[in-house]
């Protein structure tokens, strides 16, 4: 157990007598507490090496591929193929999610399968589809090339963790909107947004400040035919993704199978695919053609400023 803070040292901190931790800046709209493990606490300097690894194209087979690569920063961190592409052109089974505002991720990939981002960010290293490396190798090529010293899996794991909670994404005009109640917003997406809180029901999924529960839904998209093709967390459920710079980041779906956002608003217009597990949530919602340009209007509002 930590020792208490004593009096005197609660003075200092509070009159900033003392270094203070260095932590990671919020944008407007986002939780200003952003979680970091007290095993992999924030340095700029850690950050700025994981900066470093994310192009660093050494960690994959061919050398063709970086993380940058898939997570292109002008692209909201994500790209524009249905699904993702590794070394040597192999396709994978699943769209590149973003990584904007993951560092207030619950669960990481679409189907949550590991819990940290420390042990996210080495997956796509070992992946045969993704990077194709053990972490042996790839720690090996780093320390061959120099720069990074006698560097270690932990290293790389933490910096790179380090890096991606940094990718935040705020500052929108629907947060400045929130803020005053004034600016931000045209009238067109003040009342998408009304769609969206009321009649849409978008906000049963896409809630709190970084627009996502981080729970798994079942909204038909892996049940086109009546047949599963992709189980997901589990029976064609897949993690809500934020809608942070959503009109950013087309094509959609885990699978990229809707290619515009007027094609994710028909999808829920309709009520979703129909299969034995769908979502209660789910139901035709008869949008008007006005109240559907009105929410691709709002969406459209949720781009920020992304820092890298």
């Amino acid at each position: 157990m930590k020792p208490p803070l004593t009096p005197l040292l609660c003075m200092l901190l509070f009159c900033g007598l003392l270094p203070a931790a260095e932590r990671i800046a919020a944008p407007l709209g986002l939780d200003a507490f952003l979680p970091v493990p007290e095993e992999n606490p924030y340095t700029e300097a850690k950050a700025a090496r994981g900066r470093e690894l994310f192009f660093e194209k050494e960690l994959s087979r061919d050398r063709s591929v970086s993380c940058a690569t898939c997570h292109d920063p002008k692209l909201a961190f994500t790209d524009t193929r249905p699904l993702a592409v590794g070394v040597f052109g192999r396709v994978g089974n699943r769209r590149v999610p973003t990584l904007i505002n993951r560092a207030y991720g619950k669960s990481f990939f679409w189907d949550g399968r590991v819990a940290t981002l420390e042990e996210q960010v080495l997956k796509p290293i070992l992946a045969e589809k993704e990077m194709d490396l053990t972490l042996e190798e790839a720690v090996g090529r780093l320390r061959a090339a120099g720069k990074y010293g006698a560097i270690t899996a932990r290293e790389v794991s933490h910096a790179l963790a380090t890096y991606v909670r940094t990718i935040l994404s705020g500052d929108s005009a629907y947060d400045r909107y929130v803020a005053d109640g004034r600016s931000g917003l045209t009238k067109t997406a003040i009342e998408g947004l009304r769609v969206f809180r009321g009649k849409g029901n978008c906000i049963s999924c896409h809630v709190g400040p970084n627009l996502t529960d981080e729970r798994f839904h079942n909204t038909g998209i892996a049940w086109r035919g009546g047949m599963l093709s992709d189980k997901g967390y589990g029976d064609g459920a897949f993690k809500t993704p934020t809608l942070r710079d959503v009109a950013r980041r087309a094509p959609y779906m885990h699978d990229g199978s809707l290619a515009t956002l007027e094609e994710v608003i028909e999808h829920y217009d309709h009520g979703g695919i129909f299969n034995g597990a769908l979502d209660p949530e789910l139901r035709p919602l008869g949008l008007s053609g006005e109240e559907k340009l009105a929410l691709k209007d709002f969406l459209k509002s949720l781009n920020g400023r992304i820092g890298e």
